[in-house]
């Protein structure tokens, strides 16, 4: 890994209509919109969608690397993220996250140890990290 701090950097250019281009060093075009509540075409990706897209990628990949090092078989990790935005003294903002994570694993698999590692990498992501909202986890084993 690579000292801190990290630095990330991308970019955004917008026309008076059309999407938005969404860019970054050595990475693919992104188009993006406003999502349908706030008058786009809602079928785009949107600054609200990437947020909550932002918070499952950090939790499935935070999940990996701590499964990896905690020793941890599994098959599958599924995560919906479910973001809710709302005024909060005026302001409009994230209020609250809900980390839906799914874990299929072998038989045998200690299912405490597995809730512990899904646990941790909530606590451990930096993007729910760098958030204001709370962020609750709805953890699953399922074996098999």
């Amino acid at each position: 890994m690579a000292q801190f701090p990290h630095v990330y950097q991308s970019s955004a250019r917008i026309d008076p209509e059309g999407l938005v281009a969404i860019t970054g060093p050595g990475l693919p075009k992104l188009d993006s919109a406003p999502p349908a509540e706030f008058g786009g075409p809602g079928d785009q990706w949107s600054p609200e969608t990437l947020l909550t897209a932002a918070v499952a990628d950090c939790f499935v990949l935070t999940f990996r690397a701590i499964a990896r090092a905690s020793k941890l078989s599994w098959n599958r990790l599924e995560v919906d993220v479910e973001g809710t935005l709302d005024k909060v003294d005026g302001e409009t903002r994230f209020t609250s996250i809900l980390v839906k994570a799914r874990l299929q694993a072998p038989d045998g698999t200690d299912e405490g140890k597995a809730v512990r590692i899904m646990e941790k990498s909530e606590k451990m992501c930096l993007i729910t990290n760098s958030l204001m909202a709370e962020v609750h986890l709805e953890p699953s084993v399922s074996l098999g």
